[in-house]
């Protein structure tokens, strides 16, 4: 198998992980009003948790999809 399918089929990976983990983040309520917390107007609050875990996540995520797009762009 050569290299660029290999990246390819890990491009599909990570790209559907950076799709979930995104999805999973919710805007102005986090995970903590999902699942029965307290949401009265927490605007400026630390993550914690779950929330922090897919807040660097994403990011981790979003970094190894640039990289390996690159990486297929520069060997195709």
């Amino acid at each position: 198998m050569e290299l660029t399918v290999i990246l390819k089929y890990l491009l599909v990976i990570v790209s559907v992980l950076l799709i979930a983990s995104i999805l999973l983040q919710n805007r102005g309520g986090g995970l903590g009003t999902i699942f029965g917390g307290s949401g009265g107007g927490e605007y400026y609050r630390s993550r914690r948790g779950i929330e922090a875990f897919l807040y660097n996540s994403t990011i981790v995520l979003g970094i190894v999809f640039g990289v390996i797009s690159i990486a297929i762009a520069i060997l195709s």
